[in-house]
């Protein structure tokens, strides 16, 4: 079994670029949050760029791409602006790019769930949400703070996306910087995710992630979902393609080789906590409950809400397959108990 490697240990200072593959540079925008950056790639098209991915829509990320096109992408122009998935670090910009001339590419899930997002703007939470997160059992108190204030919404922080893009499709062929790339969509942490293989070469986007794992959530959008199984999956399927010789760029943390091993490691992973969360769930427990045995560690803080989502990710998967059972408490949260 090989190890998992990182040819490029040293990511590029903010404002530079790193060619990875010849005619593949690789650029690092920041994020305003505990994981602090963003990957994302410009494709050598000769009269111009594809740009993979883009960071948020901020004066930040923004005065960064100023240096990036000034400087290392020699001032010419962004010709395509190619999505992996509609979240916003990875979409944010698509639309400012849109606006200087630049064509959208992305799957067709993911632009309707990115421009649908951007449009529905929420000054308070909206019913729907706080009974999503009263049954995820989420502390009264914290429930009634949130029902006072501004929830993220997406035209925060993503740039308005015009009408009119390409759709991606799996299975499809996608010429970039000189190479045919094959299209593989995955799914689990975000629907019809985009990936794209040439060679030895992977663009994963945050379906390929080395050392840490891709937040796998249910929301309010779709509370009864099963993003786990979507998940492990996907994991399945890109596990029939890999090889150790190719080079990951993905959407977070450093480049690396080694992805077989990493996809079995992602699907024990949560085979793990399944299992902890099974020994746990010998009483009825809320979702906020189950943090110790999915995490190792109790979560609070700014990544409570993304924690929640994962475990009720967790718990509905145990539920679709029928090892547990949920009733509603008194005082409506879900309590979950194996079967």
């Amino acid at each position: 079994m090989s190890l998992i490697a990182a040819p490029f240990p040293v990511p590029p200072e903010e404002g530079t670029a790193l060619e990875v593959a010849e005619g593949i540079f690789w650029i690092r925008l920041p994020l305003p949050m505990a994981l602090d950056h963003v990957n994302v790639y410009a494709l050598d098209e000769g009269d111009g760029w594809t740009v993979i991915d883009t960071g948020l829509a901020n004066t930040r990320s923004r005065l960064v791409w100023d240096r990036v096109l000034a400087g290392p992408l020699q001032g010419r122009p962004v010709r395509r602006v190619v999505v992996t998935h509609h979240h916003p670090d990875h979409v944010g910009l698509a639309g400012w790019f849109q606006s200087m001339g630049a064509t959208l590419l992305m799957p067709r899930t993911a632009w309707l769930y990115a421009r649908m997002l951007a449009l529905d703007e929420q000054p308070l939470p909206v019913p729907e949400a706080q009974t999503f997160y009263r049954r995820a059992g989420m502390p009264a108190e914290m429930l009634a703070e949130r029902a006072t204030q501004r929830p993220f919404n997406f035209c925060d922080v993503v740039a308005p996306l015009p009408p009119g893009f390409t759709a991606l499709c799996d299975g499809g062929t996608l010429r970039m910087g000189g190479r045919d790339w094959a299209i593989r969509f995955g799914s689990g942490h975000a629907p019809d995710h985009a990936t794209f293989w040439s060679g030895d070469l992977v663009l994963g986007g945050d379906q390929l992630l080395p050392g840490i794992s891709a937040n796998i959530g249910v929301y309010p959008t779709e509370p009864e979902a099963d993003p786990l199984q979507d998940w492990l999956a996907s994991c399945g399927r890109f596990l029939t393609v890999a090889t150790e010789t190719q080079l990951v760029l993905p959407g977070h943390k450093l480049p690396f080789t080694g992805l077989p091993l990493r996809l079995r490691q992602m699907i024990e992973n949560h085979e793990g906590a399944l299992t902890r969360l099974i020994d746990h769930l010998t009483t009825g427990r809320t979702a906020a409950d189950c943090f110790l045995p999915l995490f190792k560690r109790e979560i609070t803080g700014a990544a409570y809400g993304m924690a929640l989502a994962e475990s009720v990710a967790h718990l509905n998967h145990l539920l679709h397959s029928g090892r547990v059972s949920r009733h509603l408490s008194p005082d409506g949260a879900w309590l979950w108990q194996r079967t």
